[in-house]
């Protein structure tokens, strides 16, 4: 078999990340400080170098193709790998000190961050960390925090956003619980039980009827916006709760009470200030975040 040598320029490659994560040419132009006909001849020379094309260009919008969505996750790596070589060459990682705050939910500083920090500390065991635990949406452009973990796309144009691994959100229950009141079959069945809602349950409602249960407040004997409080309350037997799934299973005394529910779908977006792009210390628990948690294939 007869190899053919790629020859394309790293700016190409940064072009066409750029223009995929951002969705628009004048979005990525922005992000790396370009002019569009710039960035859109390094797109177009970099489709030229690999014989391929990587976007389908319409009057509204660029669509990956097939193509150019096989080889995104490629380019991914290489930037990250890029920015990981350029930091261990510098010796940044290793001198690297300074705050980074990261704003989630209390469900995500608990369940997930702290083997992601303990990485980081091994990485860049200088660097202080605050975390900024609370279901309050940070304001990353006035410097609440540098860094957010949110499960909606932001819409300000002046922040980086980088889509993550979705998951999903199951009924769960104690195996207590419905020893005592019964194992539902119906979805009249289980709208006679308790529940564990958010810190508004009347805010649950619609979204649990477009899953074909209909619900009331009175459901709902207890509330929290606290995702650790409401798996405590769910495994004392004290209702059903909704919890991502990989929270949930987790704990061998919950079970789904009810199969047949449609599993909620839950984005998650991984989001900067664009500084990140020229901060070292910001952009090394970035990308570490992005890894840990992976990014949306």
């Amino acid at each position: 078999m007869e190899w053919k040598r790629l020859n394309f320029d790293w700016n190409q490659a940064r072009a066409f990340l750029a223009t995929a994560e951002e969705g628009s040419l004048s979005a990525a132009a922005r992000a790396l400080g370009l002019t569009q006909p710039t960035l859109s001849r390094q797109v177009a020379g970099l489709e030229e170098s690999l014989g391929v094309t990587l976007f389908e260009r319409t009057s509204r919008a660029l669509l990956l193709t097939q193509t150019g969505t096989q080889l995104l996750e490629h380019f991914r790596s290489m930037g990250e790998a890029a920015n990981r070589i350029s930091i261990t060459a510098t010796g940044q990682s290793e001198a690297m000190t300074g705050h980074v705050a990261i704003a989630c939910t209390n469900g995500m500083a608990t369940f997930f961050l702290p083997e992601i920090l303990k990485k980081l500390q091994a990485a860049a065991p200088d660097l202080q960390i605050e975390i900024i635990a609370s279901n309050e949406m940070s304001d990353l452009r006035r410097r609440e925090a540098d860094i957010a973990i949110r499960h909606a796309r932001p819409q300000d144009e002046g922040l980086f956003a980088k889509r993550l691994r979705d998951t999903t959100g199951h009924l769960f229950a104690s195996s207590e619980y419905l020893d005592a009141v019964g194992r539902p079959s119906h979805p009249s069945d289980i709208e006679k039980l308790q529940f564990v809602g958010c810190e508004y349950p009347e805010r649950m409602l619609g979204l649990m009827a477009s899953h074909g249960l209909g619900l009331t407040v009175a459901n709902f004997n207890y509330s929290t916006a606290s995702v650790t409080m409401a798996l405590e309350l769910v495994r004392k037997g004290l209702g059903i709760g909704i919890l991502p799934i990989d929270v949930g299973a987790a704990y061998p005394e919950l079970e789904n009470p009810y199969p047949d529910f449609e599993p909620i779908e839950i984005e998650s977006w991984l989001v900067a200030h664009r500084e990140l792009k020229t901060n070292l210390r910001i952009r090394l628990v970035f990308d570490l975040l992005a890894e840990y948690l992976g990014t949306k294939q």
